[in-house]
């Protein structure tokens, strides 16, 4: 998988806002590059939550375990949820151990693996499936928080 079949296939889901920080339109220069996709069915920035998936491009302070600085190297992560992760990884939420092995292979995020986040390092044909459909369930998560916080009081 590519990084822009990825981008295509998440924008695609529906209500997706893909953000694609550059230099010049005010984002940390850190972030430039990279993807970042947020259920907003309006099309506006949520004021509140974190994206359900991004596509980072280089290593971040303190996330160093995937070895982005690798020529072509990207992750996509993805906020599948506790049960996925639990199914995903047999309960581990340490896969730093393996980090030299996780080129297609979804692993447990090296950082966010507790707030129920996943990840592929190089993700290609044995994990492209995989990918599609977690995306597919982060988006469905994300969807399912949008509409509660749209009925306050329910």
């Amino acid at each position: 998988m590519t990084m822009d079949e990825i981008i295509d296939f998440t924008a695609g889901l529906g209500g997706v806002l893909t953000l694609r920080p550059a230099p010049g339109d005010g984002t940390p220069e850190i972030s430039w590059g990279d993807t970042f996709f947020y259920y907003a069915p309006d099309g506006t920035l949520p004021k509140t939550g974190q994206p359900f998936a991004t596509v980072v491009t280089k290593d971040y302070p303190g996330d160093t375990t995937s070895r982005l600085d690798r020529p072509g190297a990207y992750r996509v992560n993805i906020a599948a949820g506790q049960e996925e992760l639990a199914h995903r990884t047999t309960g581990r939420t340490d896969d730093s151990d393996n980090a030299d092995d996780a080129d297609d292979t979804v692993i447990a995020h090296p950082v966010y693996a507790a707030a129920g986040w996943l990840a592929v390092v190089n993700p290609a044909r044995r994990t492209a499936e995989d990918v599609r459909q977690l995306l597919r369930t982060a988006h469905q998560l994300a969807r399912a928080r949008y509409e509660r916080r749209a009925r306050p009081g329910e």
